[in-house]
């Protein structure tokens, strides 16, 4: 029952930073949080992940130290503040709940374009 959505996509220049946001229906209890990315004809990959209270985090390699993931509770919504983009950012990205087993519900994805 728990709903995603993210937003925050677009295109944007090498170099340059977007924060996508993705708010979730449930406001009775938080969960870990993920963003996973997809780009065309490739698998989905990892990209971050935030403990319930936001007091963890982990990054994959090719977005630490340019990615932060953070969370506001009181919204129960999850940001993904991208900086120093590349255009091997590009992809759509999809925020993702564990509810009740790892990552079962996902939101509908927002595009990420990185132009050179």
């Amino acid at each position: 029952q728990v709903q995603l959505a993210e937003s925050g996509g677009g295109l944007v220049q090498a170099g340059g930073s977007l924060r996508l946001s993705c708010a979730a229906t449930e406001t009775t209890y938080y969960y870990p949080m993920g963003w996973f990315r997809q780009a065309p004809g490739k698998e989905r990959e990892f990209v971050a992940a935030c403990s319930a209270t936001g007091g963890t985090t982990q990054f994959a390699e090719t977005v630490k130290d340019r990615f932060t993931i953070s969370r506001d509770n009181t919204r129960n919504t999850v940001y993904l503040q991208m900086n120093s983009l590349k255009p091997e950012d590009t992809g759509v990205y999809y925020c993702a709940a564990s509810v009740t087993r790892p990552y079962d519900y996902w939101g509908q994805g927002t595009q990420v374009t990185v132009s050179s």
